[in-house]
C-alpha cells in the first residue's frame, strides 16, 4: 500500500548507520544468489534455511540432505532470505529509512543484537500461530517490525514521505504512518485470506521492539521525542 522513502530525522551520535547498511546489503547478496540457483536448489535453500514451525517443535522432520541448522537457528537464518523481488525491496525500503535513527539511539552493536532478537521473536510468534505448518517463513519483516515499534516509541511525531501505491508521495507524522500499518496486520490476521504473508510474525517483531527498546537505547535518549520539535 505504501513505500517509505524518508524521514525527516538526522543522526545525532554515530556518523553512518553501518550495521542496517551491511543488513541490507547481506539481505541483497543472499537474494541474488538464491536468484543465480536453478529452481531446484533455491526452494531447497529456503526449506534448510527457512524457520518450518513443525521441523521446529519437532512434529515433522527434514530429510537429512536438506539438514543445514538446527531448527532453532533457522528463527535467524530465515530472516535474510526472501520470496521475491517486491517482498525484499519492501522490507529494506522501511529498514533503511527507519533502522537507522535506531542503530543512532543504541549504537552499533546493540543495534545487531537488537535486530536479530527482534526477528527471532517474530519467527516465534509465527511459529507459535502455525504450530503444524510445513511452510517455510522467510523474509527480514520480524526484524523491521521491531525497528517500527522501537521507532514508533522514540519518534512518534517525526514526519515520514511515503509514496502511495507507488504513485502519489504522502507526509505524515510517525505515530500515524506506523499505527496504520499496525491496523492493517490486525485487520489481514481477522479478515484476510492471504495465507502467504505472516501477519503474526509482524506483530511479533513489533511487540518486541517496542518492549525492548527502553531497555537497550542509549540513557540520553528520550521517549516519546520529549523535548524534541519536529
Amino acid at each position: 500500500m505504501f513505500l517509505p522513502l524518508h524521514d525527516q530525522n538526522p543522526l545525532k551520535v554515530i556518523p553512518f548507520q553501518i550495521v542496517t547498511f551491511c543488513v541490507i546489503l547481506l539481505c541483497v547478496v543472499v537474494f541474488l544468489y538464491q536468484r543465480y540457483l536453478p529452481g531446484e536448489q533455491e526452494r531447497a535453500l529456503i526449506v534448510s534455511f527457512g524457520m518450518l514451525p513443525a521441523v521446529l517443535f519437532e512434529q515433522r522432520q527434514l530429510a537429512p540432505e536438506l539438514v543445514m541448522l538446527p531448527a532453532e537457528l533457522t528463527l535467524l537464518s530465515s530472516m535474510f532470505l526472501h520470496g521475491g523481488w517486491l517482498h525484499l525491496i519492501g522490507n529494506m525500503a522501511f529498514l533503511w529509512v527507519f533502522g537507522d535513527n535506531i542503530e543512532d539511539s543504541m549504537g552499533h552493536w546493540r543495534f545487531l543484537v537488537f535486530y536479530c532478537a527482534c526477528g527471532m521473536f517474530a519467527s516465534l510468534a509465527h511459529a507459535l500461530a502455525e504450530t503444524d505448518s510445513i511452510t517455510p517463513l522467510i523474509g527480514a519483516s520480524g526484524g523491521v517490525a521491531g525497528v517500527l515499534g522501537a521507532y514508533l516509541v522514540l519518534h512518534p511525531r517525526v514526519r515520514i514521505i511515503l509514496l502511495v501505491l507507488l504513485k502519489w508521495p504522502l507526509f505524515l507524522p510517525a505515530y500515524l504512518m506506523i499505527g496504520l500499518w499496525v491496523g492493517l496486520q490486525i485487520y489481514s490476521i481477522l479478515f484476510s485470506s492471504d495465507v502467504t504473508t505472516a501477519w503474526w510474525a509482524h506483530i511479533g517483531g513489533f511487540v518486541a521492539g517496542v518492549m525492548l527498546i527502553p531497555f537497550v537505547k542509549r540513557s540520553s535518549v528520550p521517549l516519546f521525542d520529549r523535548g524534541s520539535r519536529h
